[in-house]
């Protein structure tokens, strides 16, 4: 499928990321970002290990010049803007993995990385993370940088005081389908009073669609947002709410903080990324924490990929410089340094993967996120997704926390992505 100008226009006003590549118009020639020997990398701050890169410019110093550059702000946007203008273009650019749907549309504005030997390496890498990566006509636009398995933090004291499992590996069992999950809930907060299971419904609602193979809009440009796979999340998360097991407190307040501190919010349903979170936000509750399979079985949030667009005049030393990067090896040391989490399996036998965590009680978190990233659904990802899923998640924040009525929330989340589908010309 390729996007009109006019349809990339109308797709960027919906505030989708399908804009991504409109002010290129199709098979045109695009400009070189580099000159000479020198290797233009973009990428933001956190997206890639500042080790590897600096290793990665040491080691080919000596036929490329690899000027690496952190892009603050909007980072789509920018790359977006560059490659629209046709000028000072990176050689090899970092796609995040929420826009990634975006740039596919588009693949000939990037080298098919099948072209320089791609494929034998596929299997040392996600199988459903690879698959992200490849566009509609079967070219290869990304390159697995990372991923980012989901899982329940939890503080098995305060389980363990309102009686429920408390060991990792039987909270992982115990708890393996939503409605355990929710019945554990029910338990803590009659056991413990004030003490809520979720801190939010999104939480349900999200890691929930993550968990099936089909999102908002399908692969023949029709919206099914409105289909039995997204209602029953959203019938899931509201159930959360109507069972009393969710927090009111707002995410990320100094209350929020104090009540975790204190236990009253000893779960959380979030990526293998959000450890450092927990690191961060709450530091005086090093040791209390441990790390179990998310329920309903796993799902992924977030995740990254790298490319080699088409002004690149050097790909192959590119992609030589590209899978050097993203080896087992150096996707280890992206995980131990910026929490990248690797989407080479390979990795997770290794040993700086495999050191007992004192925040996590002692607990090789490995054993929990490593199984949980090799079983995540393929599933495809519409351009319009971004778009078309916006007000359903809007719409089941405000009954979570605005305590609006399910039945109209999702009436009028239906009303707007119909009116968001005919703005873009996606079918309904």
């Amino acid at each position: 499928m390729r996007l009109s100008r006019r349809g990339l226009l109308r797709a960027g006003l919906a505030g989708t990321a399908a804009t991504a590549l409109g002010g290129l118009a199709s098979g045109c020639a695009v400009p070189t970002g580099s000159t000479g020997r020198n290797m233009v990398l973009w990428y933001w701050s956190g997206g890639l290990s500042d080790t590897v890169v600096k290793e990665a410019r040491a080691r080919y110093d000596n036929v490329v010049s690899l000027e690496a550059q952190q892009i603050g702000g909007y980072y789509r946007s920018k790359l977006i803007t560059t490659m629209a203008g046709r000028a000072h273009i990176p050689d090899i650019a970092g796609l995040k993995g929420e826009d990634m749907a975006s740039y596919l549309p588009n693949a000939d504005q990037f080298v098919d990385l099948r072209t320089l030997g791609a494929d034998r390496l596929k299997s040392r890498y996600l199988d459903w993370k690879w698959q992200q990566g490849i566009a509609p006509d079967g070219s290869l636009v990304g390159f697995p940088i990372d991923v980012g398995p989901v899982v329940q933090y939890y503080q098995p004291a305060v389980y363990e005081r309102a009686g429920l499992p408390s060991e990792p590996g039987d909270v992982s069992r115990e708890m393996d389908t939503w409605e355990k999950f929710f019945a554990a809930g029910e338990r803590l907060k009659k056991r413990i009073p004030g003490t809520y299971i979720l801190t939010d419904v999104s939480s349900v609602f999200e890691m929930s669609i993550g968990q099936g193979t089909t999102r908002f809009v399908d692969e023949d440009r029709r919206f099914i947002g409105d289909g039995e796979h997204v209602r029953a999340c959203w019938d899931r998360a509201v159930e959360a709410k109507r069972r009393g097991i969710v927090s009111n407190i707002v995410t990320g307040t100094p209350d929020s903080i104090s009540a975790t501190e204190k236990g009253h919010l000893p779960s959380q349903l979030n990526a293998s990324w959000a450890a450092g979170d927990l690191k961060l936000q709450y530091p005086k509750t090093e040791g209390n924490w441990r790390v179990a399979d998310c329920p309903g079985g796993p799902s992924n949030v977030g995740g990254s990929f790298l490319s080699i667009t088409k002004a690149c005049r050097e790909p192959e030393r590119a992609f030589e410089i590209i899978t050097w990067m993203l080896d087992a090896d150096n996707q280890a040391q992206g995980f131990v340094e910026a929490g990248l989490f690797p989407s080479t399996p390979a990795s997770y036998g290794m040993k700086k993967l495999r050191e007992p965590d004192p925040f996590f009680g002692g607990q090789i978190t490995m054993d929990v996120f490593g199984p949980a990233a090799e079983r995540i659904p393929v599933a495809f990802n519409s351009p319009y997704d971004i778009a078309l899923g916006q007000p359903i998640r809007d719409e089941i924040k405000n009954v979570g926390v605005l305590g609006k009525d399910p039945g109209k929330a999702w009436g009028d989340a239906m009303s707007k992505c119909r009116r968001i589908a005919d703005h873009l010309g996606v079918s309904h």
